[in-house]
């Protein structure tokens, strides 16, 4: 994205036009063909100069709220950062580098989370951090098995 284009104009329109002429129903639709991707990936790949990772973001989390899925999008929203923080997966050593991109990865998934389940992210943080998954551990998507024991799909 560049020059601030994705903010102009009725950019929830755009998003779903371009959500739409690519055959989906629904940007979550959409974002569930690409579960590993980068929120950023997404946007880019539905307008480069256009669309924003946090129009995305908005958008995926509406969709959640309206489905009563929002717990579901917190995991999705977790896989994706820690693919793009943790390419190789989860760190079979947490020195200095990989807890940085561990703290980051945490830290753009809490910020990220809606404040009904904030308390429950933070949760799940300290249950990765306490009792590590295996070395190379990478989620796939919100349904990763891991994932579901820690945050199940119960709305708050």
């Amino acid at each position: 994205m560049s020059g601030g284009q994705a903010w102009r104009g009725n950019w929830r329109v755009r998003l779903y036009e371009r959500v739409r002429e690519r055959g989906y129903d629904s940007l979550t639709a959409f974002a569930n063909t690409r579960p590993t991707a980068s929120l950023v990936a997404l946007a880019e790949e539905l307008g480069k100069d256009d669309v924003a990772g946090m129009q995305v973001l908005s958008g995926l989390l509406a969709e959640a709220e309206q489905r009563k899925q929002v717990t579901r999008f917190v995991r999705d929203v977790l896989v994706r950062e820690l693919i793009e923080c943790l390419p190789d997966g989860w760190p079979a050593v947490l020195d200095d580098a990989n807890r940085f991109k561990v703290a980051k990865a945490f830290g753009s998934w809490l910020a990220d989370t809606p404040e009904t389940h904030k308390e429950r992210a933070r949760q799940v943080r300290t249950a990765l951090l306490t009792t590590p998954p295996p070395p190379g551990w990478r989620p796939l998507g919100p349904d990763d098995e891991l994932l579901l024991a820690l945050l199940p799909d119960e709305e708050v």
